[in-house]
This record gives C-alpha cells, sequence and structure tokens, in this order.
C-alpha cells in the first residue's frame, strides 16, 4: 500500500532529478558545455537503476525518510 509519505518521496525524488537537469542545461549554456556531463550521469543512473534497484537520491531519501516505504533499497522483492 502506497502511503502519502511514499507518495511525497517520489515525488520528491522526481523534483532532486529534474532540478539535476535544468542545473545542468543551464550550466552548460551560461558556463561552459562539459556541464552536460552532470546531465549525462544522471540519465545514465536513471537507466542503470531499475536493472540494479540502486538509485542514489532514493539512497538518501530513505535514509532521510524511515517511517516511508524504503524505494529501490537494492533488496530482492
Amino acid at each position: 500500500m502506497t502511503t502519502n509519505r511514499t507518495k511525497s518521496k517520489i515525488r520528491l525524488h522526481d523534483a532532486i532529478v529534474g532540478i539535476l537537469y535544468g542545473v545542468s542545461v543551464l550550466l552548460a549554456f551560461q558556463v561552459n558545455m562539459q556541464w552536460l556531463y552532470l546531465a549525462a550521469g544522471v540519465a545514465v543512473l536513471q537507466i542503470i537503476s531499475p536493472v540494479t534497484k540502486f538509485c542514489p537520491v532514493y539512497f538518501v531519501l530513505n535514509k532521510m525518510m524511515p517511517d516511508s516505504d524504503p524505494i529501490q533499497d537494492g533488496k530482492s522483492e
């Protein structure tokens, strides 16, 4: 069962990832195109996280929000 706290964790994850993409693009235009490597790194992590069941953002959020359901904690279901 998905609780409101778990839904909040999912939304917070999406917000963090979206901010990373946005900041990467803004910095690429304003500072240096090499900031696009940040966006590429986030994209790679998003692609491999369903396979490895590990997401650094969810890892931190699981530690910060222990009263919610763990998401992608690396354990087999």
